[in-house]
């Protein structure tokens, strides 16, 4: 039996982690297999384990990942900063590509990071479909971890995954039946959300009796830019009203290093690498940029006022393209704007602390949205997703499902 090999793309920090989550699963799943489905009568060895390369971030290095460059460092938000980096996402395409053909792996896992994956999975299949022949046969399996957000805008996106991957795994519960009426021919699975496992044994501890705001900016440098400032002036305000506890959050120390430089002079909020977890299990109140952080506030139950600003360029074609009525994902599982949303031009400092010092003195109206929220995280489904996730990929590779030890 021959090693299986995975090329894995993640463009960004909440991309990384998923998929650093998924290689672990996988690793664990394939010490379960029966190697005798191959003709081998004992159980897969080291020399069996599947290898992992391709292009993300430092989770997935941690994990044994082998990154051909650092894919995180390329973060964009937009259309017009997509422009700006349009020659840099070819440059870097182009390499995968070529790694691909040359390693020839068993499977692509693009997970999120959908503008540049959904290309990536087009020019993989056309160059594998080339080259077949008598003595070329590789045709790996494509598989998508993270629905692109087609049910919000351009669900024509539906018909490239269907043309193009094997396999789309989703983590939020609407999304198999949307696609099984605009993409019926694709194969879709409802692996639940990773968030239920990376949190489930987290408890935190307060520390202070005042009360505590968590500023979550985003994690790309173009979200920094935009929303740092306006996060600085809102707390200031906030400051006139009652004595608070302001800490930020940065998933890396580069990103730190852009929000210290962003932040008014002389703002006491504090900053922080990391730690993410600790400070949502004692934070009062979030303010975020609408994104993968709502649902980690979500899971907390901390109350949040969303928010997002981009471009003129970006916005302007947004708001003619998107069809659903909320931003933030908790807010579309709910079906109501249980999260307060302010984007673009009523994204002010104004309008923010204002809702957030609603939201502060309201401790009713807080008690209302925990108990929306703990609705929202149990549709996400029980805890397994990325074992589940690799479960569904095994069986794409058509190593049997029953070989492998299930755990739930």
């Amino acid at each position: 039996m021959v090693p299986k090999g995975f090329m894995v793309v993640a463009g960004e920090p909440s991309g990384d982690l998923l998929a650093a989550d998924l290689v672990r699963a996988l690793r664990e799943a394939f010490t379960t297999i029966d190697a005798g489905s191959g003709g081998f009568s004992q159980p897969l060895h080291a020399s069996l384990a599947p290898r992992f390369f391709g292009a993300g971030g430092s989770a997935m290095a941690r994990e044994g990942v082998e990154l051909i460059f650092d894919m995180t460092q390329h973060a964009v938000v937009g259309l017009s900063d997509a422009l700006r980096k349009l020659a840099t996402f070819r440059r870097l395409l182009k390499t995968l590509v070529h790694a691909a053909l040359q390693r020839q792996p068993h499977a692509i896992i693009c997970v999120d990071f959908s503008g540049f994956n959904l290309r990536l999975a087009r020019a993989i299949r056309q160059q594998a479909n080339r080259q077949r022949g008598p003595f070329c046969n590789w045709n790996p399996k494509i598989i998508q971890f993270v629905s692109p957000q087609v049910w919000a805008s351009r669900p024509g996106r539906a018909q490239w995954l269907a043309r193009d991957a094997d396999l789309l795994l989703t983590i939020f519960p609407f999304e198999k039946d949307w696609y099984a009426r605009h993409a019926p021919g694709l194969k879709v699975e409802f692996v639940g959300h990773p968030i239920m496992d990376r949190y489930a044994d987290w408890k935190g501890e307060r520390l202070s009796a005042e009360p505590r705001v968590l500023f979550l900016p985003g994690s790309r440098v173009g979200e920094l830019r935009r929303h740092v400032p306006v996060m600085g002036e809102t707390a200031r305000l906030l400051e006139g009203r009652r004595p608070l506890q302001k800490d930020m959050v940065l998933p890396n120390r580069e990103l730190t290093e852009v929000a210290r430089a962003l932040l008014p002079s002389g703002s006491d909020i504090r900053l922080q690498t990391g730690g993410l977890p600790e400070l949502l299990s004692r934070a009062d109140l979030a303010i975020a940029a609408t994104g993968t952080v709502t649902m980690e506030c979500a899971y907390f139950g901390v109350p949040t006022v969303a928010m997002y600003k981009t471009s003129w360029t970006t916005y302007q074609l947004a708001r003619r393209i998107i069809k659903v009525n909320y931003l933030a994902m908790p807010n579309l599982l709910a079906g109501e704007q249980v999260f307060p949303e302010f984007i673009q031009d009523a994204a002010t400092p104004q309008n923010l602390a204002r809702a957030a010092s609603d939201l502060l003195a309201d401790p009713t109206r807080r008690s209302e949205i925990k108990t929306k929220l703990t609705r929202v995280i149990a549709s996400l489904g029980p805890p397994g997703a990325s074992q589940r996730a690799a479960h569904a990929i095994l069986s794409v590779l058509s190593l049997s499902p029953e070989t492998v030890k299930t755990e739930n």
